[in-house]
């Protein structure tokens, strides 16, 4: 069964013509204002829209991106058309040009978008919006000297933004123009602040355009300073029959085919163009709500196409432009259908309808581009880019100081080479990670290399490797690198075969590629040997624990050869410890700790009690396997230990409450390490305390266990009074993952040592 086409669907089709009529009244005089800008006739850049909408669209993957003629691109289609001689020589360069950005597009070209720096899009947006509120701010008080669509800082009129703006302060205003336009705005805040005009089927922006042209015929018979003239409307050339309108169509100079300042001008146009179409594609589709992806190659693809009918037909070089994507964003386009429509009313507007369309205020048309300049310089980004770090924020607002204070292509460069050097800054700092390893055959330094390392890299390595202490251990690990210059490979080679014997410094080697020619060479033990086992003290077994489990909770756990452990400790076992830890899954005893195969006994059982078949397993562990430690590991939150706090305090036997019969044993164990409290006193206990409270007893569990351990068995015993060995507890937060040792003094405890008064228990509780 063929599932419905989303363009058609009665639920986005209506957003869409919405969305479509929306980007329709801001594209008219954006396309109008380019090509005034770009010093093109402005029937051009209307055509740029038109072929925008119906070709780039219907080919386009993207579902709310909308091109058409490219503020970004002004400079240099002046400069072109300057330089070619002709409009229609310039218009086979765009021909050319579309030509090789189809062939971008089918080679893929559109993968370089994964590399554009999410700072550089962001600092993009905003920039966008900071050029709308300054550009269009002039054009709400009527004062139109700078063409709409222009967001050079330098502007055809010999003023800049900034300067555009003093001439308003200086009165250079027109007030029927600034009546529309403020109250355009007021209309569009408003609508967007409350929620039943903001879910009305009438668009904000529509009503906007109809209360402009209202206003300006009710204007036309008061004094100059009201009527709105033609300057201040918008201006759609007007053919006055088919065949002017024919007319106004340029065909490209085919005569210049073998100029080779055509194929010059159609690179940089090709280059420019597919360059801010992805950067625009990235940046709208982050205002997406749906966040969907737009394929990029495909989208090249569609502009080469686009832009070679511009080409034989007369059009400016279409790009897919950031303000009308926002804008169809904002206004809830489902589809491409908005964009595809849009393109339809550009060209039912300049074919039918243009005297219609000339009586539009520019007035409220720059108050929608001034509306949506504040939904995309929004405060929020701001904070939002401070708070991720300098390495984010300062590309970002770089790039859109850069925008801001040239143009869209100059700020983007500028962002984008910011970024890069900031990246190369990232990468020469920390090309490699370093971290001490506390291992069982000593301290160990190891060098993890990057996934690239370049020749940018080396000097860093150079210097790591030169403050190798003599004697120590290094490990230099490129498990994770992908590629390693050559240069840095005779620079490893150099120190591990020269400098470090000379300096008596053991060089291990791990993950180096076959065709690096540096085999894996490992010169320490990283798991438990008999030598290890026999010269360890447990102390010293201890210290490795405790080092172990701050690597667990730091998050730097040992990066083992878990294989190469297998086989080492396959002929036989030499662990340095014996674990008795609770059954609870949460405790496993060689993760928490960070240690290696053949490392550690481990015993595990409900409430870390000791019976005799536990007590003959730590008998074994000691007396023949000859571990150093043993450790009793209690944890927070014990279950064993709250039910038994639970049975004993109601004075319920495990069997009657759960049915499970052998229960009982360890309840009976734990019992010891319990106050005399009652079921009614504990209920009434706050969840906090009740909580505190059975980790109290835990803990006291673990020291009655290992105080039973060295009581209850003959040979433990003797081991901890000859000094061979130590038994201490240890309780393992289940929130935090640390471990805290409670000391190796070691001593019965009497019923009244256990817990000295009720009032004891309160505070601890």
């Amino acid at each position: 069964m063929s599932s419905q086409n989303p363009m058609l669907s009665k639920s986005n089709i209506y957003h869409d013509l919405v969305s479509g009529l929306v980007v329709f009244l801001v594209a008219l005089p954006l396309c109008l204002g380019i090509a005034l800008a770009s010093g093109a006739d402005l029937f051009s850049g209307l055509i740029s829209g038109v072929v925008g909408g119906l070709v780039v669209a219907a080919i386009s993957g993207s579902h709310t991106s909308v091109s058409g003629p490219a503020a970004g691109l002004t400079a240099i289609v002046a400069a072109q058309i300057a330089t070619l001689g002709s409009f229609e020589a310039f218009l086979l360069a765009v021909v050319v040009a579309g030509i090789i950005q189809i062939a971008f597009g089918i080679a893929r070209g559109g993968a370089l978008s994964a590399f554009f720096p999410s700072s550089v899009i962001k600092g993009l947006l905003v920039a966008i919006g900071i050029i709308l509120i300054m550009k269009q701010i002039p054009h709400v008080f009527g004062h139109d000297a700078d063409p709409e669509g222009d967001m050079s800082f330098h502007q055809p009129n010999n003023e800049n933004t900034f300067s555009e703006l003093l001439t308003l302060v200086a009165g250079n205003i027109h007030l029927g123009a600034m009546v529309i336009g403020l109250l355009s705005v007021a209309l569009l805040l408003t609508w967007d602040r409350i929620a039943v005009l903001k879910r009305s089927l009438v668009p904000a922006p529509l009503l906007v355009v109809i209360l402009g042209v209202g206003m300006s015929l009710a204007f036309s018979g008061m004094s100059e300073n009201w009527a709105i003239g033609t300057s201040h409307l918008v201006q759609i050339p007007v053919a006055k029959s088919l065949s002017e309108f024919v007319g106004f169509l340029r065909l490209p100079d085919f005569s210049q085919v073998i100029n080779p300042a055509i194929y010059i001008a159609a690179l940089t146009i090709a280059v420019v163009a597919s360059l801010e179409t992805l950067l625009n594609l990235e940046a709208v589709d982050k205002l997406d709500p749906e966040k969907r992806s737009s394929p990029p190659s495909r989208e090249l693809i569609a502009q080469g196409c686009g832009n070679m009918v511009c080409g034989l037909i007369g059009g400016l070089p279409v790009t897919s432009v950031v303000v009308r994507g926002s804008v169809n964003v904002g206004a809830g386009a489902k589809t491409k259908m908005s964009a595809i429509f849009h393109g339809a009313l550009i060209l039912l507007s300049i074919a039918i309808l243009p005297q219609v369309m000339n009586m539009i205020p520019l007035s409220a048309l720059a108050a929608i581009l001034l509306v949506t300049g504040f939904k995309l310089a929004s405060p929020k980004l701001f904070k939002q880019m401070w708070d991720q770090g300098r390495y984010q924020f300062l590309p970002f607002i770089i790039t859109v100081i850069a925008i801001v204070m040239t143009d869209l292509l100059v700020g983007i460069m500028i962002g984008l080479a910011v970024s890069v050097l900031f990246i190369l800054n990232s990468n020469l700092r920390r090309p490699i990670r370093t971290i001490l390893e506390t291992h069982l055959d000593g301290d160990l330094t190891h060098i993890e290399l990057a996934n690239q390392v370049s020749f940018l890299n080396r000097a860093a390595i150079d210097r790591v490797l030169n403050e190798a202490k003599p004697g120590s251990q290094l490990l230099i690990d490129a498990t994770e690198s992908d590629y390693i210059d050559p240069d840095v490979l005779s620079l490893i080679r150099d120190f591990k075969d020269d400098v470090a014997p000379a300096r008596d410094i053991a060089v291990s080697l791990k993950g180096f590629r076959p065709r690096y020619q540096l085999q894996d060479q490992i010169h320490f033990a990283d798991y438990s040997s008999r030598e290890l086992q026999g010269r360890m003290t447990a102390d010293q077994v201890c210290d490795i624990l405790r080092a172990g489990n701050r690597r667990f909770v730091d998050g730097t756990r040992l990066n083992r050869d878990l294989g190469r452990q297998v086989g080492a400790t396959a002929e036989g076992q030499n662990p340095l410890a014996a674990v008795l830890s609770c059954i609870d899954s949460r405790v496993p005893a060689e993760l928490v700790f960070d240690l290696g195969v053949g490392d550690i006994f481990s015993a595990r059982v409900a409430g870390n009690v000791v019976g005799t078949k536990s007590l003959g397993s730590l008998e074994y562990a000691i007396g023949v396997a000859g571990v150093k430690l043993l450790v009793v590991l209690g944890h927070t939150r014990c279950g064993a230990v709250t039910s038994s706090v639970k049975l004993v305090s109601g004075g319920t036997d495990a069997m009657t409450a759960t049915g499970c019969q052998h229960l009982q044993a360890i309840v009976d164990e734990i019992a010891p390490s319990m106050p005399s409290i009652g079921s009614q006193e504990l209920n009434e206990m706050p969840a906090d305390d009740f909580e505190a409270f059975v980790d109290s007893v835990a803990e006291r569990n673990v020291q009655h266990t290992a105080n039973q351990i060295v009581s209850r068995s003959d040979i433990i015993r003797s081991a901890v009074d000859e000094g061979r060995v130590k038994v201490i507890g240890a309780m393992y937060d289940v929130k935090s993952g640390s471990v805290k040792f409670l000391g190796d003094e070691l001593r019965p405890l009497s019923t009244r040592d256990e817990w000295k008064d009720r009032d004891t228990l309160q505070s601890i509780g």
